[in-house]
């Protein structure tokens, strides 16, 4: 049986068109999608979009020539980005609707609880899967499967990143790592990160399979929204509001 969507779970979800996106965020799709990294650009390979699959997923750089800057980013086989899977950790208090609820591996919290709560002032306990947009970034494991810590290449908790779904884009925040309750998986992000993607056929156990969404992660104290962002929104679009400003500016180094 299908949930029913509360009201306010619809407030600023159904019907969102997201940003189109800028010609130069297309530009970089388009020229990091038909291969995989290689080289300096490939950080960290060995890492799988789904149990049962392949380990063909990388941690992957890109330098922008004229910023000495980089952006991160996943990247599997040929022309493979990655899935998004659903993550519906954190705050449970506050469900908002029943989707998060067919999930058989819910946690309780997320990786950066106490920098949460610091950046809203103990406003919140801890991101909320269904309001805040987050994606899950970095795998973190002690049973010598891969791990990758974006920290070690300068990207900071609960900064702003941009995923690129389709043709729209959005932005979210580093939220939460990988951990070891299964193979070293990447391509995951809050639930109301993929309701915003691919609407709300969305749940805990129904994310979207096809390896075709680019998530960006930018590195440097700057990409950090801190108290700005609006972690107190009761809805995903008053949060997303409030970090679409440190996003443009984000994505504008991208060449």
């Amino acid at each position: 049986m299908k949930p029913t969507i509360a009201l306010a779970a619809l407030v600023g979800v159904q019907g969102i068109s997201g940003l189109s996106v800028p010609s130069n965020v297309r530009s970089f799709y388009n020229r990091v999608k038909p291969t995989t990294c290689t080289g300096t650009e490939k950080l960290k390979g060995g890492f799988y979009d789904q149990e049962g699959g392949s380990a063909q997923w990388s941690y992957c750089r890109k330098a922008f020539a004229d910023s000495g800057k980089h952006a991160i980013y996943l990247h599997g086989s040929g022309s493979k980005l990655a899935n998004m899977d659903i993550d519906c950790d954190g705050d449970l208090s506050n469900p908002v609707d029943g989707r998060c609820g067919s999930s058989q591996d819910t946690q309780g919290e997320t990786r950066w609880k106490a920098e949460v709560q610091a950046a809203s002032g103990r406003r919140i306990p801890d991101l909320n899967a269904n309001i805040h947009p987050y994606v899950v970034f970095g795998n973190e494991r002690d049973d010598g499967g891969a791990t990758f810590d974006p920290r070690s290449v300068g990207i900071k908790p609960l900064s702003v990143m941009a995923a690129v779904c389709g043709d729209k884009m959005f932005y979210g925040v580093w939220g939460d790592t990988n951990g070891d309750d299964g193979p070293p998986l990447v391509g995951e992000a809050s639930l109301s990160l993929a309701t915003a993607c691919f609407g709300t056929g969305m749940n805990g156990n129904n994310g979207h399979d096809e390896a075709d969404v680019l998530y960006i992660a930018f590195p440097g104290d700057d990409a950090v929204p801190g108290s700005s962002a609006n972690w107190g929104a009761s809805n995903f679009q008053q949060f997303e509001d409030s970090i679409t400003a440190l996003g443009n500016k984000l994505v504008a180094r991208l060449s």
